[in-house]
């Protein structure tokens, strides 16, 4: 037999195979146990659907009576026979309360007899009726005072600055332009009207956001709108500080950081107002510096107790000189004292000179035209 002869039962080398385990000692138990996890909660679906599946069985799960509660839908009113017209539904439907007014405090148009939320009368609208150079002065005038005023304080604040501005325009105590009103006393080294005037806080330059908020209060003001909570309020001043005459003037309330007053008396009434506007805007900027001597001389004129006296001094005054109706025409309210003349008019006759000796009445009018011109009947009666 050959050498090279192989037996049947005998493998090539190459053919020889056998399978051995390549995992890891302990890499079976640990898969094992990755799967028990899985297997245990496909066991418990299993026992516990049927029971899930049943909810008449499963009581423990209802609460109350959510799940056997009715809800009855009742029907609008104006879905109800009887109850309904053509367009129904709008009133229906329409809010309960009407939406309020950004600012109740304000309007533009002055109502008789109107009061401020603090008891006393409301300001009258006042309209600039100038050139354009007033109106232009004008409003830089009311935004110099908003602004170095009340920059810091809330659109009620402002408001109420620049309605004590336009008060005092309006009132004769006062100059009756806003530059002049807003720089009275400019020229003064202490006790100008407004701080800002003669303290030296013009020299800041304005922040250019809080000047354009300013100026948009000062145009609303000047184009007839009135803030009603101040009143005819003239005098304000900080709650940091507690000037003289405070006691002696109409406390109106706080706004902001101011507290706001009117006069008392006569001077503080509506009828001391007056309602038109004359222009002639002086130029937006303080008065020349006057000496203090000058101070001394002008002090009463801006003193506001000054103001008050002699406001009522001139009133009453005026009531006295009053004239009245008579059967014969006007006549004084009181009788006046005969009138002083010169020598050479006394030597001529005085007073009987300018009587009315030589009127008709005196003429011999006849009767019958004596009441010409007067009511045969008082109308209405």
């Amino acid at each position: 037999m050959p050498a090279n002869a192989a037996f049947p039962a005998e493998l090539p080398p190459r053919d020889f195979s056998a399978r051995l385990s390549r995992r890891a000692p302990g890499m079976g138990a640990k898969r094992r146990r990755k799967h028990v996890g899985k297997r245990a909660a496909v066991l418990l679906a299993a026992v516990g659907f049927p029971a899930i599946a049943a909810p008449g069985d499963w009581t423990q799960l209802a609460i109350g009576n959510a799940g056997r509660a009715e809800v009855q839908l009742e029907p609008m009113p104006f879905e109800r026979t009887g109850d309904s017209f053509p367009g129904s539904a709008f009133y229906y439907l329409a809010p309960d309360e009407p939406s309020k007014p950004l600012d109740t405090g304000a309007h533009w148009d002055y109502e008789e007899g109107g009061t401020d939320p603090f008891g006393g009368p409301t300001a009258r609208s006042l309209r600039l009726n100038g050139n354009a150079a007033d109106a232009a002065r004008a409003l830089t005038c009311l935004t110099q005072a908003i602004y170095y005023e009340a920059a810091s304080e809330p659109d009620a604040g402002q408001r109420a600055v620049a309605q004590v501005v336009l008060n005092r325009v309006m009132h004769p105590a006062y100059p009756n332009t806003v530059c002049g009103v807003v720089f009275q006393g400019s020229e003064r080294t202490t006790g100008c009207q407004f701080s800002f005037t003669c303290d030296g806080a013009m020299n800041r330059v304005p922040s250019r956001m809080f000047w354009l908020r300013a100026e948009n209060v000062a145009r609303a003001a000047l184009s007839g709108y009135v803030y009603a909570p101040v009143g005819l309020a003239t005098h304000y001043h900080t709650i940091a500080v507690h000037p003289y005459w405070a006691p002696k003037l109409n406390y109106l309330g706080t706004i902001g950081a101011h507290r706001f007053y009117r006069f008392n008396g006569p001077a503080g009434t509506p009828g001391a107002f007056r309602t038109a506007y004359v222009g002639g805007e002086p130029l937006p900027a303080p008065h020349p510096r006057s000496s203090l001597a000058q101070d001394k001389a002008d002090a009463s004129v801006i003193d506001p107790l000054a103001i008050q006296k002699a406001y009522e001094q001139g009133l009453k005054t005026a009531q006295e000189s009053a004239v009245v109706p008579t059967a014969h025409g006007l006549a004084p309210a009181r009788p006046m004292a005969a009138p002083s003349y010169a020598p050479e008019v006394q030597a001529r006759g005085g007073d009987k000179l300018y009587r009315g000796e030589k009127l008709p009445e005196a003429q011999g009018i006849r009767p019958e035209y004596q009441n010409s011109g007067q009511w045969i009947a008082q109308p209405g009666t």
